[in-house]
């Protein structure tokens, strides 16, 4: 009996410090009161006073976390990074205004999107400091996977004859503003009936870099109720027009093994209905696939893995037509894309719902929202089957995981 009883204990004890391990090892930046806090296992650190932060992102290693601290409209936005290493907060240069602005994806070198103009950083001490000017007239850009060249986008002009077309270039990170070395990648004809665009945004590479998403995006009005989702080759020779969907870069997801995109489909600025989770094999020949129930609404969506997607999910509301609009109680929802199976995974209670699911690793992590306090939570499962725990109080927005998947 006593052997047995050990057994059990060694058992205990070892599942224990496996799930704790697990847990230890998920690393997110988050925040809490506008302020920037990191969170490692299971402790959290304060990093920022007094501030008014945004969109906080890893660098490639881990060792930098890159923010803008503006003010609550976010205007006057200013970049800047905080060191690990070091302990410390600093400016890459003295006035770096952005809002845009993406980390290498094989080393630490930031570039940012000033006025139209493309910079990147230069190196000093190991750290991302000073800039370079890549290139001009610059709308949106990303890095090619190799962090030797980026794609970038310059919006069409308006010609007495209506609106030109949007040219999409091959840029090298030593460009420095020398034309000879900015090659002709793409150019986007807007005047077709399926398609009117002013601008290329939210360029999003495939897991194998083998081709690029993006939305191709109208006038101001018509983008809040209508943008086109394309995919381009990574050679600029093969270009697709996939679907429909509103201007929301979550609702754009590569698969992690597959060149298949997960998207959320449907026209029309209010998320009361016409909000449908498609699955498409990259390139498309129009075998696009939907997978939500008639009479619901998938409102954000991750892939869990190769044959399951995770969505955010809520009953059609068709009866609102004015006045607020109405809250979308979402619960995450399990499809399984191969069998079509579907299966509710989170189950919030009264007031609350479940939103922006993301797969990190072995983890599904999303955030549970309290309407009447106005509460948002960030909750942690391993898989599909494990228990749901409480991991971050109280954050202003999703957590920015390191290593997660874009």
């Amino acid at each position: 009996m006593g052997f047995r009883i050990f057994l059990v204990c060694i058992y205990i004890i070892f599942n224990f410090s496996a799930s704790a391990s697990a847990e230890d090892s998920l690393r997110a930046a988050f925040i809490r009161d506008h302020q920037l806090w990191v969170k490692v296992g299971e402790k959290e650190e304060q990093l920022t006073k007094d501030r008014y932060v945004y969109y906080p992102k890893w660098s490639h290693d881990g060792r930098f976390i890159a923010f803008l601290d503006g003010d609550e409209h976010a205007e006057n936005t200013n970049l800047f990074i905080f060191d690990s290493k070091e302990h410390q907060i600093y400016k890459p240069y003295p006035i770096t205004r952005t809002l845009n602005f993406q980390w290498s994806p094989t080393s630490n070198q930031l570039a940012y999107n000033s006025d139209g103009v493309l910079n990147v950083t230069k190196t000093r001490n190991g750290r991302p400091e000073g800039f370079s000017n890549v290139s001009l007239g610059v709308s949106d850009f990303a890095w090619f996977p190799n962090g030797r060249d980026f794609i970038v986008s310059s919006q069409s002009k308006l010609l007495p004859t209506g609106w030109g077309s949007i040219h999409l270039f091959k840029i090298p990170v030593d460009a420095n503003l020398n034309t000879k070395k900015i090659k002709p990648f793409y150019t986007i004809q807007t005047d077709t009936p399926d398609l009117f665009a002013i601008d290329a945004e939210y360029f999003k590479w495939s897991t194998d870099g083998k081709w690029i998403s993006f939305l191709a995006t109208p006038t101001a009005s018509w983008s809040n109720d209508s943008n086109t989702l394309c995919v381009l080759s990574s050679v600029g020779d093969n270009f697709q027009v996939v679907g429909k969907m509103l201007w929301y870069e979550d609702w754009i997801k590569w698969a992690p093994l597959k060149n298949q995109l997960a998207y959320i489909t449907g026209e029309g600025r209010f998320l009361v209905e016409n909000k449908k989770t498609t699955v498409t094999d990259i390139p498309t020949f129009n075998e696009r696939k939907v997978y939500t129930p008639y009479g619901y609404v998938d409102l954000d969506l991750d892939w869990l893995n190769s044959e399951k997607v995770i969505v955010a999910r809520s009953k059609e509301n068709k009866e609102w037509q004015e006045g607020p609009v109405p809250t979308m109680y979402t619960s995450l929802f399990k499809i399984n894309i191969i069998s079509g199976k579907q299966q509710q995974v989170t189950f919030p209670k009264k007031d609350e719902f479940d939103i922006k699911p993301q797969v990190v690793r072995s983890y599904l992590t999303w955030i549970r929202k309290n309407e009447k306090e106005n509460k948002r939570d960030v909750l942690i499962k391993e898989g599909i089957e494990g228990q749901e725990i409480s991991w971050i109080k109280n954050v202003d927005s999703a957590p920015v995981f390191f290593n997660i998947k874009q």
